[in-house]
């Protein structure tokens, strides 16, 4: 019997929190006349019961183990090829096996269940006393359907473990800011939120159009489920990549103007398609982390194509001025003992509300952006993070439909 203290006990808790496995055993039994059904954890040395359907008295519950080496699930995770048997005495291939005889049964039928990356986790199977008609499209097709939809269920379940890590981790990384702190609230509350309603509804509906034997239902709720889950694995990849954006990694003397030549090279097919303007002036020498200050532009100048205005010829301007030493003072409450910079990226676009120019920082941000309909995104959060790295601020500026502006601040080389 499997312990809490057993590494393998949380894969059996984690069968047990799919709402659908029972149902899922159950139909089994129901409609093949089969009269025990498991979901089995089984590694190279261990097969455990992890949720049952026991119908004749075999024996085992949630937990309980095999001798790995009597099963035939072992040589599925060898092979990786299901195993189905009508009749035990009619099989030339396990009519002298010793398992069957093991444990006294003529039929069985076992499929591997395979996670998205690949790893074996065990199977789905069943045995019955008796022989039985297993060999035919419908059974199969159930089989295949529940065992894909268990390690759907096995790699969300693992995704939003995966995710309660990543959310701890990423509070205390913005412990130190309350402006983070309260996006952090936002996004736990609000914006993870659609995503995990919409898994939990379509999987309560999953459960009843399998309980109600409606295969085509159960494949069309299982994309919704599949497109809900790649929603918010993208929306925690998001938030661990804004979360790597720290100022622990090494400064060096970055030339501003090489690293907008390079952004401008990649977002090149762009700005031919837009045929966009761009005019860049003299830009200065920070003291920064490059990859950063390559981001932090990428963002910007794409953020200025996307929302490049269709009613004149599209222009941005890229533009850079010595701070005058009163400024600084007035702008930043410590100011570094060195020479600022005001970096300024203008684009003639949509542009932005009054009352909208900080929610363009927020993460996730979802704002109205005229005829482009809504953005949403984390673009300009990555902007204002690695700029507060570097010790300066980051601002918009707009007239709506007549474009925006984003002030940079930032240390100069000094």
């Amino acid at each position: 019997m499997v312990q809490q203290d057993d590494f393998l006990f949380a894969d059996i808790e984690r069968v047990n929190q799919i709402p659908i496995v029972k149902t899922m055993l159950e139909v089994i039994c129901r409609s093949t006349g089969m009269g025990f059904a498991a979901v089995a954890r089984v590694t190279e040395d261990r097969w455990i019961a992890c949720s049952v359907q026991d119908e004749i008295g075999f024996g085992l519950t949630p937990g309980d183990e095999l001798e790995i080496g009597t099963t035939i699930c072992n040589e599925i995770r060898a092979s990786g090829e299901a195993v189905v048997i009508d009749h035990v005495d009619e099989s030339e291939s396990y009519c002298g096996h010793p398992t069957p005889r093991m444990y006294g049964f003529k039929s069985y039928i076992s499929l591997p269940i395979r996670l998205k990356s690949g790893e074996f986790f065990g199977t789905l199977c069943a045995i019955d006393p008796k022989p039985n008609q297993l060999q035919n499209p419908r059974v199969m097709g159930m089989f295949h359907l529940f065992a894909e939809l268990l390690a759907f269920h096995l790699d969300n379940i693992r995704l939003m473990e995966r995710t309660h890590t990543a959310m701890q981790d990423l509070a205390a990384q913005l412990v130190a800011s309350n402006d983070e702190n309260r996006q952090y609230r936002h996004i736990s509350s609000h914006n993870l939120q659609e995503p995990l309603r919409k898994l939990r509804v379509f999987s309560d509906m999953l459960v009843n159009a399998t309980d109600r034997n409606e295969a085509e239902k159960a494949k069309e709720f299982a994309v919704k489920i599949r497109t809900s889950a790649q929603q918010f694995s993208m929306m925690i990849k998001d938030l661990s990549d804004f979360s790597g954006l720290t100022s622990k990694s090494s400064f060096a003397d970055v030339r501003l103007d090489r690293v907008v030549a390079d952004v401008m090279a990649q977002l090149s097919p762009q700005i031919e398609h837009r045929s966009i303007e761009i005019e860049t002036l003299r830009l200065p020498t920070v003291m920064a982390v490059p990859e950063q200050m390559e981001q932090l532009f990428y963002q910007l100048l794409h953020n200025a194509v996307k929302f490049a205005g269709h009613d004149e010829p599209p222009r941005i301007r890229i533009s850079s001025r010595e701070m005058a030493l009163h400024e600084i003072e007035d702008l930043l409450r410590e100011p570094l003992q060195m020479a600022y910079a005001e970096i300024r990226v203008e684009d003639n676009g949509v542009g932005i509300e009054d009352s909208q120019l900080e929610k363009v920082f927020d993460i996730f941000a979802r704002l109205p952006t005229g005829a482009f309909g809504q953005g949403e995104g984390v673009g300009l959060a990555y902007c204002r993070k690695i700029v507060r790295n570097h010790k300066g601020i980051i601002k918009a500026e707009a007239n709506p439909g007549k474009g925006t502006t984003f002030v940079i601040t930032l240390p100069l080389f000094n």
